[in-house]
């Protein structure tokens, strides 16, 4: 099992039918929200280190976290913040993970050009003149893996955490069949 560090996490719920944009700007401190730029309402935090996109259409969408309890923590702050205003608001809704991007790095240099033709499948990308690692997608799991020369890798698309250890374990093994690791 390789080692693996969580860089991001995004996530979203409905925790209203509707909501007033412009009431909640004026009453949170340090929102953000210009309407020409973008439709919704932009709240950053220091702790955890995470934003919050909050709609019109009552959709919050929290990006930064993690770990799933930094989602629900975050979540919860802007519930709180919104019920202070005396605006009702769902006290749990259903939260769902739209996307992780997660890191590891396999401790080995990779000759990706090598990488590229041992994988032999659509399913890999390496133009290194566009991008300097190669990409491969396991539509299976309905995530891109990014390795870098270097051996470090970065899975994105997952929704799932188990999803991010399939992915990385499976890159690894296939390395390891090829004789690379």
């Amino acid at each position: 099992m390789a080692n693996i560090t969580i860089e991001n996490i995004v996530a979203s719920t409905q925790i209203a039918k509707g909501l007033d944009i412009k009431l909640l700007a004026e009453k949170i401190a340090d929102s953000k929200y210009n309407p020409e730029e973008f439709p919704g309402l932009i709240l950053h935090f220091k702790e955890p280190k995470t934003a919050t996109l909050i709609f019109s259409s009552g959709k919050v969408i929290c990006t930064g976290a993690k770990n799933m309890e930094e989602v629900d923590y975050t979540i919860g702050r802007i519930i709180d913040e919104i019920k202070k205003i005396g605006i009702h608001v769902m006290k749990k809704p259903e939260v769902k993970t739209q996307n992780i991007v997660a890191s590891s790095d396999l401790k080995k240099e990779l000759h990706l050009d090598s990488v590229a033709k041992g994988l032999l499948s659509e399913n890999v990308e390496y133009e290194p003149e566009q991008f300097p690692g190669l990409v491969y997608r396991m539509e299976d799991l309905g995530v891109v893996l990014l390795l870098f020369s270097s051996g470090k890798l970065v899975c994105t698309g997952a929704k799932k955490l188990e999803d991010v250890s399939h992915a990385i374990d499976t890159m690894a093994d296939k390395l390891s069949s090829m004789g690379v690791l």
